[in-house]
């Protein structure tokens, strides 16, 4: 008999990670980890509901935190294995988990002060989930090896075949073959699912044949997003009309995908002459700087429209970019009074430069804030999207005046039709099982539109174990 269980992205859409078990194999798919607010920060440190030391290899779709963030504590409780991915993937994930890991240990650290200050020493706040020490070694279990469309055997009696998702540079959907009893099933994980039609990256694929069961993401499945063009003309505009009337532009950025198609958007205003060619733009971002370097690598894994553009006329090079790795260049942005824009992390405003550049431009009615991504609830992203008055930033209850945009045309996930269409892509699987969503909107809205359709469908709760014909 094969069992499968969800231990995350369960019915919320954050922690993905996906057991499968047979009698002699244990796969893993993502270990990632919970993000959003404090609750799901200390889901992180309970238990993971499985024997990490008992999984045999560890399949990742691709190098977001809510994928591959809870591997080094994987390996720190036990877990000896392999960890297959493709190449982008690995490089990545290097990059996420060590700045991750960066953030836990600065936290710790001001937490530990904060505790001291107030005569706290007997309530220390708990340690960093993983150090970067730690980071470093879960990549020594790492295995680049997986390319799009190569079937593997990953484990005794199992075989995997990574097909493109389309998602960020590197990321797959994981076509599983499983052999129990004398018989062959078949499970496809999406991953996430990238939208279709995207100047960087190909369309996501289907499996290779028709699975038995699948297990799909559902982050936007009660709505589509809009065009790729539209959003593109809609934040030209946004930027034009701040520098028009002398504000910066604060773009809170995802590291990988999101920075590098808004210096793409970019350079397409410029070229249409729509943007000034001078354009001051600062990416201030040490790892979406390093992970657009990482893009450069692999011109095989984009898309070959996009690979001819970067050897002809460099999207990533524009005249007025200024790429700041160090804290005194970010900080020195902050001078700036008007007519830059400024990209930073962290994309859901949790953390990173981009809660300095708010705290001296949210304030001002001639800046805008623009959100070209995904935000989850509990973050300051969701609260200020929300039309928060005011919002707290480092100790002070600063002002809501700027200009607030949300482009969700520039998600890297598939809107429902998207999604839909890639299901279809599947053939007739016998149950499709809805995962990483919104449980209310994303995860249900797809069930009835699903019903609608006669494929059968379930979403399995936390740690659930859902035996498989």
């Amino acid at each position: 008999m094969i069992r499968l269980s969800s231990h995350g992205a369960a019915k919320q859409v954050t922690g993905s990670c996906h057991l499968v078990e047979t009698e002699s194999s244990r796969v893993l798919i993502d270990c990632g980890l919970f993000q959003g607010g404090h609750e799901l920060a200390e889901e992180n440190a309970e238990e993971f509901g499985f024997d990490a030391s008992t999984i045999d290899v560890l399949l990742l779709t691709h190098a977001h935190l809510d994928h591959c963030g809870r591997i080094p504590l994987l390996v720190k409780r036990g877990f000896r294995g392999r960890i297959i991915a493709t190449a982008p993937t690995r490089e990545l994930t290097r990059l996420v988990l060590a700045d991750s890991a960066g953030l836990q240990e600065e936290e710790a650290r001001r937490a530990e002060r904060h505790a001291r200050h107030r005569g706290d020493e007997q309530q220390l706040p708990p340690l960093p989930l993983y150090t970067l020490a730690e980071a470093f070694r879960s990549m020594d279990h790492f295995d680049g090896s997986a390319a799009y469309g190569v079937r593997m055997e990953v484990s005794k009696g199992v075989h995997a075949t990574f097909m493109n998702a389309g998602h960020i540079l590197g990321s797959a959907s994981i076509y599983l073959e499983v052999e129990d009893a004398g018989a062959t099933r078949s499970i496809y994980f999406s991953g996430d699912i990238g939208n279709p039609g995207r100047p960087l990256l190909d369309d996501p694929q289907g499996p290779p044949a028709p699975p038995n069961y699948v297990v799909m993401e559902t982050t936007y499945g009660d709505r589509d997003h809009r065009p790729w063009g539209a959003s593109i003309d809609e934040l030209i505009d946004a930027i034009a009309t701040t520098h028009a009337r002398g504000g910066n532009v604060v773009i809170p950025t995802f590291a990988l995908e999101r920075a590098q198609e808004v210096l793409y958007a970019l350079s397409e205003g410029m070229r249409l002459q729509k943007l000034p060619r001078y354009l001051a733009v600062f990416l201030d971002s040490p790892m979406a700087i390093s992970a657009t370097e990482i893009f450069i690598r692999y011109p095989e894994a984009m898309r070959e429209s996009f690979t001819r553009r970067l050897r002809d006329d460099d999207p990533f090079a524009l005249p007025g970019l200024r790429m700041t790795r160090d804290a005194s260049e970010s900080i020195a942005i902050n001078t700036i009074r008007g007519g830059a824009v400024i990209m930073a992390g962290s994309g859901m405003a949790t953390g990173g430069r981009v809660r300095h550049h708010l705290r001296h431009n949210l304030w001002n009615a001639a800046a805008s804030v623009i959100f070209v991504g995904y935000a989850a609830h509990g973050t300051l992203a969701r609260s200020i999207i929300d039309g928060a008055k005011s919002v707290r930033l480092f100790d002070e209850q600063v002002q809501v005046r700027a200009r607030i945009h949300t482009i969700n045309g520039f998600s890297a996930h598939a809107g429902q039709s998207e999604l839909l269409a890639w299901l279809q892509l599947c053939g007739k699987p016998e149950k499709v099982f809805l995962v990483h969503g919104d449980f209310d909107k994303g995860m249900k809205v797809f069930g009835e539109l699903l019903d609608k359709h006669r494929k059968p469908w379930q979403i399995p709760g936390m740690s659930e174990p859902i035996m498989l014909r």
